[in-house]
């Protein structure tokens, strides 16, 4: 039976490619250690999703492996080597806040578990598809160089900009602040790209933005429309970090993220990259953002300003998908941004929220 291998397999691209997956015919071999229980606490744990997983997925096997055990990881490849034809990989340190903490754990995590991924997939799966979740953050603050005009609710490129519609892989990756998880995830990029081209791998760096849907565990340091929409109901206090709360970013929901996914696995191409997100008409502001919650929960935020905004934070970030859309023309997005929030508020009332 054909198998995949789904890294962070608990978390919010993981669980919902691991859903799709399975309705694809596809056995799911899910490698998740709940590590971002560890990074963010309790609130942030996917043992729930864990658990939903096992028990809804007739075709879904869970395995409590950490990528960093590259023994581990060449046994479940070496098992199941003549099956496996996709491999999603999905798990991350995933935060600028948290990778400054412990810079080593951070980077073993993102880039020497990559590595160990990326040998096993060569030694076992060398004709399997390979796709990474990478970060737009490998482009570190060269976006915030971009002549941005401010506005009354965000900051904005001119009409006549070559980037107004969206950022694309041209930007370049050297010569900037990335902050520690940018470079961990770039050595990882870059790491993806090569094995690709070496040993003719077909593998894809997918460098995302803002990730988000109704299975993300959003946190302070993580997921920033999801820990918005929760401190929208709940009342929780919640801090916008510099430019004026104008700076804009595009989200893509995680059901239109894995369809691309899907999209490379049918028509897969060697060591890709391509900028993957929301795109105009799914971006914005913090302070849009704010807005639009309150306007969808009939309830007001609790949101103070700190004037510091983070080490390597965009001002501004619209992606540009034309590249990827030319190699897969059947790919679109489903979900706009009051959709996307909208499934996000009411995931979080059914899951006992107010």
């Amino acid at each position: 039976m054909k198998t995949a291998i789904v890294t962070g397999s608990s978390g919010l691209i993981g669980s919902e490619a691991a859903r799709r997956l399975e309705r694809e015919d596809f056995r799911v071999i899910g490698i998740d250690n709940d590590m971002r229980a560890r990074f963010f606490g309790a609130e942030a744990s996917t043992a729930p999703v864990r658990e939903q997983l096992i028990r809804d997925l007739k075709s879904y096997t869970h395995m409590h492996v950490d990528i960093r055990d590259a023994v581990a990881l060449d046994g479940i490849f070496r098992d199941n080597a003549r099956e496996i034809v996709l491999v999603i990989h999905a798990a991350a340190q995933p935060s600028h806040d948290w990778a400054a903490t412990e810079p080593e754990t951070d980077f073993s995590i993102n880039a020497n578990g990559t590595m160990n991924l990326l040998e096993a997939t060569r030694r076992h799966a060398s004709e399997a598809t390979f796709c990474f979740l990478s970060t737009n953050k490998v482009y570190g603050d060269h976006p915030n160089s971009l002549p941005l005009v401010e506005q009354d609710r965000r900051y904005e490129l001119p009409a006549d900009h070559k980037y107004r519609n969206g950022i694309d892989e041209s930007m370049r990756l050297d010569q900037c602040t990335h902050s520690l998880f940018g470079v961990s995830k770039a050595a990882a990029d870059l790491m993806v790209q090569e094995y690709g081209r070496y040993f003719r791998m077909k593998t894809a760096c997918f460098r995302g933005g803002c990730l988000t849907g109704p299975a993300h565990a959003g946190t302070r340091l993580h997921g920033f429309l999801s820990y918005l929409m929760r401190c929208a109901l709940t009342g929780t206090p919640y801090k916008v970090f510099g430019y004026k709360g104008k700076q804009v970013r595009d989200n893509i929901h995680s059901h239109d993220l894995v369809t691309a996914l899907l999209a490379f696995h049918a028509a897969p191409r060697v060591g890709e990259v391509y900028n993957i997100g929301g795109g105009r008409g799914n971006d914005c502001s913090m302070l849009e953002a704010i807005d639009l919650c309150e306007e969808l929960t009939g309830r007001k935020l609790d949101w103070a300003y700190v004037e510091q905004n983070r080490v390597g934070d965009h001002v501004w970030w619209v992606t540009d998908t034309t590249r990827f859309e030319s190699h897969h023309p059947g790919w679109q997005r489903e979900y706009d941004l009051r959709r996307t929030l909208a499934e996000i508020r009411d995931a979080f009332t059914f899951r006992g929220g107010p």
